[in-house]
This record gives structure tokens, sequence and C-alpha cells, in this order.
């Protein structure tokens, strides 16, 4: 049992989202995630096209000065190298969209650049390589890419055991050195030169995981005012309509795939053009700014126990309030089904509420409409056409009243 615990624990910290129906948080953890693995693999291709470049105006340089015998023997490997980087880049790339979920895949990525590096570095010379500075490329693009310090500095740690581990086996004798020309090839003999140079790469790799981290802190703060101002109302602090949308169609998406209910709450404030007209623009903008908040208390205040799941609540028009309900547990049957009689529960708390609410002495109530997937519409729009419906329904009421499944005619608190 102890076993079987440990490895399920194991097997969810390999995973972005291991849960088997994913909220719409998990997806979008998901989604952040792919688009790092796709930017590790472009930034690669890159690095690969730099150093195709170079190997080959260097190699047309380097045959015109050494034998050709030493110049296949030493182009050799940088040249199945790159041919490998080629290759797995190109795997990467066709199957990354598919492994977004893997939350280490980034940094085994990394490694694996390092490793590659770590060949190329021992083959040109060990402690004269050039291809050291490789390295930093990979601090750097770990710090853009990355979302923790730590990972970062794991990055470090894995370069500099790579190349501290050639330089001491190059040292101690257990890996014969590989001859270059045009260097003192005694040198990596010397064991204070060798650990001299070996804390200089140490010195850069920190410095290059310093500065990345630190552009990065401002880049990745810069990102999160542009993600707060581009997915949330200015004026209620709830998330406005290109979020709802982005959301309500991830939902559905989820709820038809695991056979799901979803709920869909809609409100309209009612009478806003008159109360904007009576008593200005600000006192309506005050009266919309309090719903919003009420709403967000309503969803508060109805909840029992550990939630169903993360309700969206939303500004979707100039009057227009919505609230995404997911359920993420199968129903156990009853007169109404779970997720539904908790979007009904906000919705009644939404509208009792506003009833009693007042702003600078004026009162104003909402008309709500509650629909639910299938029963009400299997796609996005369809839930929206919906609740549009039901929502003329309340209206024809005389506002101040919810319309749910099955109760078009009796539901209400006008």
């Amino acid at each position: 049992m102890g076993v079987s615990r440990t490895m399920k624990h194991l097997a969810r910290a390999t995973m972005v989202s291991w849960r088997e129906q994913p909220t719409q948080y998990d997806i979008e953890a998901i989604r952040a995630n792919t688009e790092r693995v796709g930017t590790v693999i472009r930034v690669r291709w890159a690095i690969v096209a730099a150093l195709s470049i170079f190997s080959v105006v260097a190699a047309f340089v380097y045959a015109q000065a050494v034998e050709a015998g030493q110049f296949l023997q030493n182009m050799a490997v940088p040249a199945v190298a790159l041919m490998f980087v080629l290759a797995y880049n190109a795997f990467y790339q066709a199957t990354y969209r598919r492994l977004g979920n893997i939350a280490f895949l980034n940094h085994a990525q990394l490694a694996f650049d390092a490793i590659v590096v770590t060949v190329l570095v021992y083959y040109s010379g060990g402690v004269y390589s050039w291809f050291t500075t490789m390295y930093l490329l990979f601090v750097l693009e770990a710090a853009f890419i990355l979302p923790r310090r730590g990972d970062v500095w794991f990055v470090v740690a894995v370069a500099a055991t790579l190349y501290g581990g050639v330089l001491l086996a190059e040292w101690a004798g257990w890996l014969p050195h590989v001859d270059m020309p045009f260097v003192e090839n005694q040198l990596w003999r010397h064991g204070t030169y060798v650990l001299v140079r070996y804390l200089w790469e140490i010195t850069m790799l920190c410095g290059a995981a310093t500065v990345g981290m630190l552009m990065m802190q401002r880049i990745r703060e810069r990102e999160q005012e542009l993600r707060e101002c581009s997915f949330t109302d200015e004026l209620t602090g709830l998330y406005n309509r290109q979020y709802f949308h982005r959301v309500l169609d991830a939902e559905v998406e989820r709820a038809r795939r695991g056979s799901r209910e979803l709920a869909l709450i809609v409100a309209d404030v009612d009478g806003l053009a008159g109360l904007n007209e009576r008593f200005g623009i600000d006192i309506g903008d005050e009266v919309l700014a309090r719903a919003g908040a009420v709403l967000r208390d309503a969803i508060e205040q109805t909840r029992t126990g550990a939630p169903l799941a993360a309700e969206t609540a939303c500004r979707i028009g100039g009057e227009e309030f919505a609230v995404v309900v997911p359920s993420v547990t199968a129903d156990d049957g009853g007169e109404r089904t779970r997720v539904e009689a908790r979007a009904i529960a906000i919705a009644e708390a939404f509208r009792a509420q506003m009833e009693r609410s007042v702003t600078h002495g004026v009162t104003a109530t909402v008309s709500v409409a509650v629909v639910v997937l299938p029963r009400d519409g299997s796609t996005a729009q369809a839930l929206i056409d919906a609740a549009d419906e039901r929502l003329a329904v309340a209206l024809s009421r005389g506002g101040n009243a919810v319309v749910a499944p099955g109760d078009v005619h009796d539901r209400g608190g006008a």
C-alpha cells in the first residue's frame, strides 16, 4: 500500500495536472507549459542554425591549416552531435503538444542539451574548448523559459557538474585527453589551471543565471499586469467578456468529454438605462460595481462544504453578468442535479441581495437566467441563446426574477 501511494504521488508530481477532470485553471497551466516547451524548441532551432553556419565556415578555415586525417578526426564527433540535435529537436517539434502535461519536460530538454554540449566540450579539447559558452545560452534560456528560480539553478548545477566531470576525468586520467591544434596541450595536466578555469566557468554560469532571472522577474511582473488588464473588467473587478468566452468554451468541451453537466448563470441589471438618465452615469457605474461585489459575495456565501469547482464570475456586457458553474463529479440523482442546484442557489442569493442593496440611496434589481448543459444546449452559443430567452421571460414578468430549467412560469422574486 505504501509503495502504491508513493508511486501515485510521484506520478502526480510529473504532471502539470493529474486530475481526471482538470479545471479551467489546470487547462491554463497545461497550455502555459506547452507554450514554454514550444519556446525551448524554437530557441534550440535558432541555436542549431547558428552552429550550422559556424561549423561550415570554421570547417573550411580549419581544413586549410591541418592535415585531412586530423581534420576528419576532430570534426567527426561535432558533426554527429549536430545531426543528433537536429533529430531529437525534430522529434520534440512533432510531439510536444501531446506532451505538454509533463511538468519536467523543459528541464529534461535543457539537461539533455547540456549533455550534448559536454560531449562537444570533451571532443574539442576539454579545458580549451570554446563550446563551454553554450552552457551560458542554456542558462539564459532556462531563466527566460522556466517558471521558478530553483529550476534555473537546477540547469546551472547540471551544466557545472557535467563540465567539472570532464575536467576532473581528464586531469585524473580517467578519460584520454583529445589534442587540439593551435593550443598548448599540456595545460590540462596542471591542477591549478584546471581549477581556476572551472571556477571561471561557474562564475559565468551563475552570472548568466542571475542576470537572466532579474530580467525575467520584471518581464513576468509586466506580463502579469497585462494579463490582469486583459482579462479583468476595470469597473467591477470580475473577469471580462473575452475571458468569459474563453472559459465557457473550455468548460463546455470538458463537460462534453466527461459526460458531465455544466451550468451557466446570466444576469441583467433591471432598468440601468433609466438609472443612468435619472441619476447620471457615475451612479450607474457605482451600481454596476456594487452588483459585481454582490455577485462575488453570493458565490462565496452559498458555498456549503467543499465547492464542486471554481466558479468563474464575469461582466459580459454593459449591465450583464455571467457565472460559469462547472461540475467535476458525477451526479447522484435527485430532482435537480448538484451543479444545477448550486447555480440556482447562487442566482437566488444574487437576486435577493441586490434587491436589498442600496447605492447612494438608489436601489436596483436583477433578472437572472440559469441554463444547464446538455439539457438547454450542447454548445457555448446554444447555452447563451437559451439564457437570453430565459432573461426575456424574467423581464416580461417585471424583472427581479430567477428563471431556471423546468420552472419558467412560477419562479421569481418579483
